[in-house]
Parts: structure tokens; sequence; C-alpha cells
């Protein structure tokens, strides 16, 4: 199977977070058809059925190829833990 371009991979997934935020402040007809090519690119570019296993995919491709991982603040630490905004 051919591995897909990692920049094309993050910047979908930019693409992707970017219109869910753009939905959920304000639905519009335009950006729903935009996220569903989205979703749908990153299922086929990823293989997967599901945008949620994509996004995970993609997250994992992107981390293998040498991506920063993130710092998780400690339970103890009193900071709040991040969620992924493409998920």
């Amino acid at each position: 199977m051919l591995e897909p371009d990692p920049k094309v991979v993050r910047e979908l997934l930019t693409r992707y977070a970017t219109l869910r935020i753009a939905q959920a402040e304000r639905e519009n007809p335009a950006t729903a058809r935009d996220l569903a090519d989205v979703s749908y690119t990153l299922c086929v570019m990823m293989a997967t059925t599901s945008v949620h296993d994509a996004v995970a995919k993609a997250d994992l491709l992107l981390l293998a190829k040498g991506r920063p991982v993130p710092e998780v603040p400690s339970a103890d630490s009193g900071e709040e833990r991040g969620l992924s905004l493409a998920v």
C-alpha cells in the first residue's frame, strides 16, 4: 500500500479542523459540503470508513514521520488536558 504524503495529510487535518470549528460556530450548507468532502478524502487517503479512524491514523502517520509529540500535563499538575481539535 502506498503511504500518503505527510504534508498533504497535515493540510487535510488542518482543513478538517478549521471546517469543524466553522460549522460548530455557524451552520452553513457550503461549509457542510466542504467538511463532507474533506472527511471523505481523509477516509480514502487513510484507507478507513470512519472519519474518526482516519484522523487517528493520520495522527499516527504524522507522529511516525517526526511531528513533535505534544507535552501532556500530569494528572497532579493541576493543568487541564486538551483534546485534539481534529476529533
